[in-house]
């Protein structure tokens, strides 16, 4: 069963895709959400994204997408100058990636049959 808080943030991040950088930022948070969930609460964000690689959560590759979508958050958090705005593909990558996350911790292992878990 997906997090009530994950379902909200993806939620969002779907909904404002026009608006890309409110969706990065809401995919970014889904992401957060997701590893709080799995007991990663402490430290930063990029923190967190790392100890999931370490305890099995994440694979290096996912932790690198995963990290993208962090950077790419922070650039309309901080109004970062040289890049303050997502694009539309930005957004949907992020909000991809996110969804695809979602379905491997969530929704893949409650499909799995009792016997094989």
């Amino acid at each position: 069963m997906v997090p009530d808080a994950v379902r909200n943030y993806l939620s969002q991040a779907h909904r404002t895709l026009s608006a890309p950088d409110a969706s990065v930022v809401m995919s970014a948070s889904s992401i957060d959400a997701m590893l709080k969930d799995n007991n990663l609460s402490e430290g930063s964000l990029y923190t967190r994204i790392d100890q999931a690689v370490t305890n099995g959560i994440l694979t290096q590759k996912m932790a690198d997408w995963a990290h993208r979508v962090r950077l790419d958050a922070n650039n309309p958090r901080h109004a970062d100058a040289s890049t303050p705005h997502m694009t539309a593909d930005d957004a949907k990558r992020a909000f991809d990636f996110a969804n695809a996350l979602t379905e491997y911790l969530y929704l893949l292992p409650s499909r799995m049959p009792p016997e094989a878990q």
